[in-house]
């Protein structure tokens, strides 16, 4: 019982020693079999092992080359655990099918796609959905070049709203990196705001040559 202390003989001890890389159940059985004591509950006798040092040896974790136990066998069937079983066929709600799309914390549109993924190895990747449609239609994006949208609508991914320019060319189109903030700008002056910004890219590039 709790908070009585249990004693026990020295063959009592010697023969929990002995077998104390038995689990605890078959421990306990065992030990009220052969001593005939039903005053010692599997706790107690787990105490002891604790106090003693005496550990089964076990980590709870399946050793390398370890067959489980259940290898092979059919789970039990349970009716409540059988509602949320998937059934044959039956796709996960949170599946990333083919075309799936999400938005980027930056505000693009994510597409997946039938390409495999260079860092998972996975059939289907996520890609930016302007650049997906612009690629499919105008060829691969050079290097040195970005997209920018031309309405200032990052979710509008027709490839007539994207415009191949220099990487050079983008920081003077932003308000917060010192250039003009083309995106919030009315639809007229955008055109505008663009060739300033063209302008003033290749004069720039003009004078670094130059010093050259």
């Amino acid at each position: 019982m709790k908070g009585r202390q249990i004693n026990y003989s020295v063959n009592e001890l010697a023969w929990v020693e002995k077998n104390k890389e038995l689990d605890r159940v078959t421990l306990h059985q065992k030990f009220i079999l052969k001593f005939n004591r039903n005053d010692v509950s599997k706790d107690n006798l787990k105490s002891l092992c604790t106090r003693k040092g005496w550990k089964t040896g076990r980590t709870g974790c399946f050793s390398k080359g370890q067959t489980p136990h259940n290898k092979g066998k059919k789970m039990p069937y349970h009716p409540n655990s059988a509602r949320t079983q998937f059934k044959k066929g039956q796709t996960p709600h949170n599946t990333k099918y083919l075309g799936h799309e999400r938005i980027t914390k930056e505000g693009y549109i994510e597409i997946s796609v039938n390409e495999t993924n260079p860092h998972t190895g996975y059939e289907r990747r996520h890609v930016l959905k302007h650049r997906y449609l612009w690629e499919q239609k105008n060829g691969k994006l050079p290097k040195s070049t970005c997209l920018k949208c031309l309405d200032g609508n990052r979710q509008n991914t027709s490839p007539e709203n994207w415009i191949a320019i220099p990487r050079s060319l983008l920081p003077l189109l932003v308000k917060s990196k010192g250039g003009f903030d083309y995106d919030n700008a009315p639809k007229e002056l955008k055109p505008v705001i663009l060739n300033l910004a063209k302008l003033k890219n290749k004069s720039r590039e003009i004078l670094q040559e130059r010093k050259k």
